[in-house]
């Protein structure tokens, strides 16, 4: 069986598998879990890997396990009894045999009592012929997590494009811990696999960004948190910078119009104002010309960074025209600056849609 059909086949076997699970009604669930997703990670192939779940009664009245349903014969799942007491659990474990190569997502349906809908648990993964590991280095530190980087930046992104951007973590504590991303904005999504992390073991944080979820070109920016288990608290030196540049879209302009755009010429796209020493403030300016053949807008302006004030006297440039470009560096907000003080410009030429100034002062 080719890689397509195998891909096929797990699909039907889900649907069909939803379909049955779902059309028992809907009712509410006496049965709960804490996490009802655990991703394994890499596993290595024909090495069965399982996964670890615990089904809480949240109910006032016993609980009995009637049935437990998985997606195919690929899938194991045992429990340790069948009758749960009011507000106590019970452990599950979930077993994949891990005979196909590439990424595998399996459900587990666990029917309790006369309950109509079950509660559904899913184990996931890929199954390797080697296990490769995180070759790089580990500069941060984030509570018992040591991480490669802690300020993501998606990068030219256009309306519609989900990019991905993936952090590594090693557990440096002597416990299990099990990362939690906390404080998601909406047009973001993550995933940590493995979902357990031992003592001096790596995981990978997958970060993914919904373009078509963030309501304004230019520079988005906001922070999450990366907790060591679920229900952690959010705190400063958990923080994980996060930054999206949005593109405006000119795939629509016809070749009359295209004739037409504008052009921005920078005097320079390097701004360097040299050395503060001792000064509060570092100032300096660019010139920016519109080349073009109508009018150019800078339809925002925008800083990756605190430290920097900015002041341009118009952002509607005619043909021929050249504005000035102030900037100043604050030296005191400067330092606590996590990355490369930078200030962003979305225009409308076409040509040159986002224009990025560095800045150094030291």
């Amino acid at each position: 069986m080719n890689k397509k059909q195998d891909s096929k086949m797990n699909r039907t076997c889900v649907l069909l598998f939803l379909l049955v699970a779902g059309c028992f009604g809907l009712s509410a669930q006496q049965l709960t879990t804490s996490q009802a997703v655990i991703d394994l990670g890499q596993v290595v192939y024909r090495q069965p890997a399982t996964a670890e779940f615990e089904v809480f009664n949240d109910d006032y009245r016993p609980a009995t396990i009637r049935s437990v349903r998985t997606a195919c014969g690929c899938a194991t799942a045992t429990y340790s009894n069948t009758s749960i007491a009011p507000k106590s659990k019970i452990g599950l474990r979930a077993t994949y045999d891990a005979s196909q190569l590439g990424h595998f997502e399996k459900q587990i349906a666990v029917f309790a009592g006369n309950e109509q809908e079950p509660l559904v648990l899913t184990m996931k993964g890929v199954v390797v012929s080697e296990v490769v590991d995180f070759s790089g280095d580990y500069p941060y530190t984030i509570a018992s997590l040591r991480v490669d980087n802690n300020n993501v930046e998606f990068d030219d992104v256009n309306r519609g494009d989900r990019p991905v951007q993936k952090i590594h973590i090693k557990n440096v504590s002597g416990e299990t811990l099990k990362p939690q991303v906390m404080h998601l904005p909406p047009y973001m999504k993550a995933n940590v696999s493995p979902s357990t992390v031992a003592p001096n073991h790596d995981a990978v944080v997958s970060l993914t960004l919904e373009s078509r979820l963030i309501r304004n070109f230019g520079l988005t920016q906001t922070s999450i948190y990366l907790g060591m288990f679920p229900g952690d608290r959010v705190a400063p030196e958990k923080e994980i910078s996060v930054s999206a540049v949005l593109l405006p879209d000119f795939d629509r302009l016809t070749e009359v119009e295209k004739a037409k755009v504008p052009h921005i010429s920078l005097s320079t796209e390097n701004l360097n104002l040299g050395s503060f020493n001792g000064k509060a403030k570092l100032k300096g300016s660019i010139e920016i010309k519109n080349t073009g053949r109508s009018q150019l807008d800078i339809r925002s302006m925008q800083m990756f960074t605190m430290g920097l004030q900015v002041s341009l006297g118009k952002t509607r440039i005619a043909p021929g025209e050249t504005v000035k470009l102030k900037v100043t560096a604050i030296a005191r907000e400067l330092k606590k600056a996590r990355s490369k003080p930078r200030i962003l410009m979305i225009t409308n030429d076409p040509e040159h849609p986002k224009i990025v100034i560095n800045v150094s002062a030291q």
